[in-house]
């Protein structure tokens, strides 16, 4: 590249710390956790999530309303509606949520009404899309690609980031293999790399690399063991019942459970769980 890389670290303590939605932080010495379903399927649904995850240290929702499906005839999201309610949901309950974009027309709603625009998998080199993201001002989620290596994940962001936005977050989701028995393959070992060679976040995302939710939340605790930042994780109210991903997505009391198993194993490594936000709890 021509010009010097924005993404690599100018030195081993330089660390970018990315605000979200006024209310929370990744990179820093608490770790993010974000949590819920992989579609928004209707209001019902998302406020049963939040309010039940605002009983652990969960401190951000995600939920699909452009979703990017293998078969054309899958359900493919509510759109503007889906958005609608993921506005109300943070608007109420002061909770930051997370959606995923899929082009660029898409953007300017979204930017209006969700707080951290996620780039899927298939889209990680999708750079008229990078590059428009890089224009914005609020924080991107880069989803590395199924089989991208590290250099190409990484000059994604820079995409991204040569255009304005430094709020890049970088997201481990696993790559493809031979190996039919998970999903994906959870490579750590691109988590360890990733806190070396940039200064960027680096979160996990355990519910695509495993595909069955019995291998998440071991999946989860290895992830933050391994220096991830925080975990982006699926669950759902009725897991059997979602619209899509229903194999791998744990119902709200395993996600209590999952997120309250990380403490000791994140303060082994120096970070922490924060409390939960009890004035959401009792909404």
């Amino acid at each position: 590249m021509e010009n010097a890389p924005l993404a690599r670290k100018s030195d081993p303590s330089h660390r970018t710390v990315v605000t979200i939605g006024g209310t929370a932080t990744v990179g820093g010495h608490d770790l993010l956790i974000v949590g819920g379903p992989c579609a928004v399927e209707d209001a019902e649904q998302m406020e049963q999530v939040a309010t039940r995850l605002a009983q652990a240290p969960v401190q951000a929702i995600r939920g699909g309303v452009y979703k990017p499906r293998t078969s054309p005839y899958a359900f493919q999201g509510l759109g503007q509606a889906g958005l609608r309610i993921l506005d109300d949901l943070r608007q109420r309950l002061r909770i930051p949520v997370i959606s995923e974009v899929m082009a660029i027309e898409q953007i300017s709603a979204m930017v209006a009404h969700v707080d951290v625009l996620q780039v899927g998998s298939r889209n990680m080199q999708n750079f008229e899309l990078l590059k428009a993201l890089g224009r914005i001002e609020q924080p991107v989620l880069l989803k590395r690609g199924l089989a991208a290596t590290l250099e190409e994940f990484i000059l994604a962001a820079e995409y991204i980031l040569s255009h304005g936005n430094r709020q890049v977050i970088l997201c481990e989701r696993g790559i493809r293999s031979f190996d039919t028995y998970t999903r994906n393959v959870l490579d750590l070992g691109a988590v360890v790399a990733l806190k070396q060679l940039t200064h960027l976040p680096v979160i996990v995302d355990p519910s695509h690399a495993a595909g069955k939710r019995e291998l998440v939340p071991d999946l989860a605790r290895a992830a933050i063991a391994a220096g991830a930042d925080g975990l982006i994780i699926e669950c759902h109210p009725v897991p059997a019942a979602s619209v899509s991903d229903a194999r791998q997505a744990l119902d709200l009391e395993e996600m209590l459970t999952l997120v309250e198993s990380l403490r000791p194993i994140a303060a082994a490594v120096g970070r922490r769980v924060i409390s939960p936000r009890r004035e959401l709890a009792i909404l």
